[in-house]
């Protein structure tokens, strides 16, 4: 055991040994030593195995999603020939894979953020620090942070739902109150829509409070056809239904109606006209293209039935004065 002798200082009576028992000191700090670092260890090896596991996880999870679902072709080739199409095809590849990059990305970010928080809590407990005041702090700033960025968190978390319900993807004509238009890109905050008239509308996801998707499952033409009061309704009737079905049957035009238009019957008795409904399903986003050939053929079928498609008419009534009550200064 070594020993330590130290020079008598001048009035002291005698002198001073101190022994430093070396085996002891590192008996007593082996925890410190050996195991912590050990424990930090172990923590972060299994965080990082769970991390991979939950990576692997996620990416079969996006895969999934990119696949096209299993039968889709054969439920478009089905009713007769004609594509039921659930949404456009063309852009259904493009949403897909935004949808699935984003949720796995979302996804994975979580899942690194805990188990990052998780494994900073347990390496702290190790060494010995306190977590009740930190845990404390971070409640309070947290507070702080969500009262101040409120409206954010609401933008990413109704961009989340979005995409989980698959409310709407790229590509799809949505109405979203005064954005009316097509669907170019949805992220977790922020949702851009392309209307008409080329305008790009950057839409916040937390204000958007009701969707209407004119690119989901199917469609419908809706036609209004005016006839004049002597027409008759059962001439009118029958000329509406065989210019649907001569549209159904057009090669061009074979593929979008998913059935036989019908007359609904009268909708409205105008001031000076009847007007009839007709209506029928189509594929997603061509209700404007067999509607506005819907609106030719009937036009030309009206004209060649002999029905009078009426006019705006109103009828003027001219009072006359009587010549002899007219001041004379008025007749000069």
């Amino acid at each position: 055991m070594p020993t330590t002798h130290l020079p008598v200082q001048p009035g002291s009576a005698a002198p001073v040994t101190l022994t430093a028992s070396w085996p002891s000191w590192v008996e007593d700090h082996t925890a410190a030593l050996v195991e912590t670092p050990l424990r930090i260890a172990l923590i972060v090896v299994v965080l990082a195995l769970v991390r991979w596991i939950a990576k692997r996880a996620i990416t079969r999870v996006v895969q999934h999603i990119l696949e096209p679902p299993r039968g889709e072709r054969a439920q478009r080739r089905s009713h007769q020939g004609a594509p039921v199409l659930h949404r456009d095809p063309s852009s259904a590849p493009r949403r897909r894979e935004q949808r699935a990059r984003t949720i796995g990305s979302v996804l994975s970010s979580a899942v690194t953020i805990v188990l990052f928080l998780l494994g900073t809590a347990m390496i702290l407990d190790q060494v010995g620090i306190a977590l009740g005041p930190l845990l404390a702090s971070a409640g309070v700033v947290g507070l702080a942070i969500g009262f101040g960025a409120q409206s954010l968190v609401a933008d990413y978390l109704s961009g989340l739902l979005i995409m989980l319900e698959d409310q709407y993807g790229v590509g799809d004509t949505v109405d979203l109150g005064e954005a009316v238009g097509e669907v170019e890109h949805i992220g977790l905050r922020l949702t851009h829509v392309r209307d008409l008239n080329g305008g790009l509308w950057h839409i916040r996801n937390g204000e958007i409070l009701r969707v209407r998707n004119d690119s989901q499952d199917w469609a419908r033409a809706v036609l209004d056809v005016a006839v004049a009061y002597d027409a008759d309704l059962d001439a009118v009737y029958d000329v509406l239904e065989s210019t649907g079905h001569a549209l159904r049957e057009a090669p061009a035009f074979a593929g979008l109606l998913l059935e036989d238009p019908s007359v609904w019957g009268v909708q409205s008795l105008d001031t000076d006209r009847v007007v009839v409904r007709m209506a029928v399903r189509t594929a997603p986003l061509q209700q404007w293209a067999v509607t506005r050939e819907l609106r030719r053929r009937v036009k030309e079928a009206l004209d060649a039935a002999g029905i009078d498609i009426p006019f705006p008419q109103r009828t003027v009534w001219l009072r006359a004065e009587d010549e002899a009550a007219v001041p004379a200064a008025r007749r000069r």
